[in-house]
C-alpha cells in the first residue's frame, strides 16, 4: 500500500466517516428491531377482525376466528399464516381454506365447507368426492354406505348410478353395502333388500325395476329380492301381520 493511501486511511476525516456509517447502521438495526417488537405487540397492533367469506351452513365465522386466535390475543404481524391455515383446515367441516393478511388489522379467510352426502361405516361422513371426514351431522337423512377401506369412492359412484336408475320408479336407496368380496347389497326406502352380487349389478337392478310392478300385486309385502342369477330372481315375502 502506498504512503498516500496509508495516510488516507489514517486521516481523521476518513475515520470519522467510518464511525458515522457504523452508527447509522446500528441505529437502523435498532430501529428495525424496535418496529418489529412494536408490530408484534398485540396490545399496540391487535388483530381486530377475521373476515370470513364462503358459503357456511355447518360452520360459523366465530369457530374460524377462535381457531385462528387460539383463545389468545395476537397481532396481525405475529400470525403465522401456515399455522393459521392448518388450524382452520383441521376443523371438521372445513374442506379447503385460503388465508391472506390485510394491513393493518384484518385477516381474510375464504372457506369451502365439506358437503356431506352419506354416512360411511356408521361413524364417519362422506363428501361428494368420496372423501371421508369426521363430523357431527344435523340435517336431512342421508343414505348409509358401508364398505372396506379404500372403497369409499367406488361405493359412492355405485350409489349415484343405481339411484339414477331408480329415480323413475319413486324408489330411494337408504343403504348400500359392498362386501369384502365386492358384492353389492341394497336397502330401499320401503325396506326391500336387494342382493345384487359382484358383477352386472346395474343390469340386475334393472331386472328388479322391470319386475317390481308385478311384485306389488302380491298380497304379501316383499322382504328381499335375490338377483344373483344369470336369469330370474328369488323373492322373500314378509308374513302378513294379523289384523
Amino acid at each position: 500500500m502506498s504512503e498516500a493511501n496509508t495516510e488516507k486511511w489514517r486521516s481523521p476525516g476518513f475515520i470519522a466517516g467510518v464511525i458515522f456509517l457504523c452508527a447509522v447502521l446500528l441505529a437502523l438495526v435498532f430501529a428495525g428491531q424496535t418496529v418489529m417488537r412494536w408490530l408484534q405487540d398485540e396490545q399496540k397492533v391487535p388483530l381486530k377482525q377475521v373476515l370470513v367469506s364462503g358459503e357456511l351452513t355447518q360452520l360459523s365465522a366465530k369457530e374460524i376466528d377462535k381457531a385462528v386466535r387460539n383463545d389468545t390475543a395476537v397481532s396481525l404481524f405475529a400470525i403465522d399464516v401456515d399455522d393459521a391455515h392448518q388450524a382452520i383446515e383441521s376443523l371438521p367441516w372445513v374442506y379447503q381454506a385460503s388465508i391472506r393478511k390485510s394491513w393493518p388489522d384484518t385477516l381474510k379467510v375464504y372457506v369451502v365447507e365439506q358437503v356431506a352426502v352419506a354416512h360411511w361405516n356408521e361413524d364417519m361422513l362422506l363428501n361428494q368426492y368420496g372423501g371421508v371426514f369426521d363430523a357431527f351431522w344435523q340435517g336431512d337423512e342421508l343414505p348409509s354406505l358401508y364398505g372396506p377401506g379404500g372403497s369409499e369412492l367406488t361405493v359412492l359412484q355405485g350409489l349415484k348410478a343405481m339411484q339414477g336408475l331408480l329415480n323413475g320408479s319413486d324408489l330411494t336407496i337408504t343403504e348400500v353395502s359392498l362386501s369384502e368380496r365386492y358384492a353389492w347389497h341394497l336397502k330401499l326406502s320401503n325396506d326391500i333388500q336387494l342382493r345384487l352380487g359382484r358383477t352386472e349389478f346395474i343390469d340386475r337392478l334393472q331386472r328388479f325395476i322391470d319386475v317390481y310392478p308385478l311384485l306389488l300385486k302380491n298380497e304379501k309385502a316383499v322382504a328381499y329380492v335375490d338377483l344373483r342369477y344369470d336369469t330370474g330372481l328369488a323373492v322373500g315375502w314378509r308374513e302378513k301381520t294379523p289384523s
